[in-house]
């Protein structure tokens, strides 16, 4: 597991080319088909030298969520079981991989009729109104949702109201022992070095053709997809709500501010082996940090889930 542009595709990559294994996506955007450069998926030929599973399997018009992530994740995973291979997990999505490893306490589907209605509660008064509204009704809830989190506000109040319990009292669910046993090893860069690769990478998702991609993508994005990072400020750039140069500094600001909320979930993931990478490139140090990696990996009898965090990583 890891922040956006922290390695977790190179480094998985290379991990499963030397070991029988088959990668397993755990990232909310990846599902989506047609979203490939703003994702980072890995590509076409590389998803043929390694089994990929959870990847393109929904349009963007589709919405998604955590349950049907388990459910689709957890067929994969038996699959690769039974082919005699180990799933490699690689994740940018730290709730998804939780919910994986510790399992979802049964909540109510979401209501359309109830989630419109908080929506315009929000566009109207804005999402601080609704989170002080969550303060209310569950307190420890709106501790952890940021006053901006608008999709997690929603939830939590959606769930308060149709089940007449408060959201946080299922959050405990993650405070005893996960369901599978796991190896986790994490990786880590410096902060800057990280936000120095998060430069990079938007830069070259742009020289890419990101923007012809969310172009062709116009009309189609979900409520979901419409706000993956990159997707959502090339989209208001194209309604002509800011310039080009606008959105992607946007998009450079916002993609920092994930990497620093994934960061803070994997730092308290139980059970981590950090590893503390020098800021070094990566062809200057690979071969020692392949050895690292490889010698924390030789637990036997155990199964693995894979990642990276600055780099940072999580293994079941």
């Amino acid at each position: 597991m890891g922040p956006t542009a922290g390695g977790k595709t190179e480094l998985s990559l290379e991990l499963a080319r030397r070991c029988p294994m088959e990668i397993v996506s755990v990232d909310s955007m990846q599902v989506y088909r047609g979203m490939d450069i703003g994702t980072a998926k890995p590509g076409l030929e590389a998803r043929r030298q390694v089994p990929h599973h959870m990847i393109d399997v929904l349009e963007p018009e589709e919405t998604f969520n955590v349950g049907e992530f388990c459910r689709m994740a957890l067929e994969a995973i038996v699959g690769i079981r039974a082919r005699g291979r180990r799933p490699l997990l690689v994740c940018g999505a730290p709730m998804y991989l939780k919910a994986l490893l510790w399992g979802l306490l049964p909540t109510p589907r979401a209501d359309p009729a109830l989630r419109e209605r908080l929506r315009e509660q929000a566009a109207r008064h804005g999402a601080g109104a609704l989170h002080h509204r969550l303060a209310e009704l569950d307190p420890a809830a709106a501790r952890r949702i940021a006053g901006n989190d608008l999709k997690r506000i929603e939830r939590a109040l959606e769930v308060r109201y149709l089940t007449g319990l408060p959201i946080s009292a299922q959050q405990g669910q993650f405070d005893g022992p996960a369901r599978v046993e796991y190896v986790a090893v994490g990786l880590r860069w410096p902060r800057q070095a990280l936000y120095e690769r998060i430069e990079r990478r938007v830069d070259g998702m742009m020289a890419a053709g990101l923007l012809e991609e969310v172009r062709g993508l116009e009309g189609r994005l979900g409520p979901q997809a419409s706000q993956a990072v990159g997707y959502k400020e090339l989209s208001a750039h194209l309604r002509g709500e800011m310039t080009l140069e606008e959105a992607v500094g946007l998009i450079k600001r916002n993609t920092r501010r994930l990497a620093k909320h994934q960061i803070t979930w994997f730092r308290h993931f139980p059970g981590v082996e950090w590893l503390d990478m020098p800021a070094l490139s990566d062809v200057q140090d690979r071969a020692r940090q392949w050895e690292r990696i490889a010698k924390a990996l030789t637990i036997p009898r155990r199964s693995a889930i894979m990642g990276a965090v600055q780099w940072g990583g999580d293994l079941p």
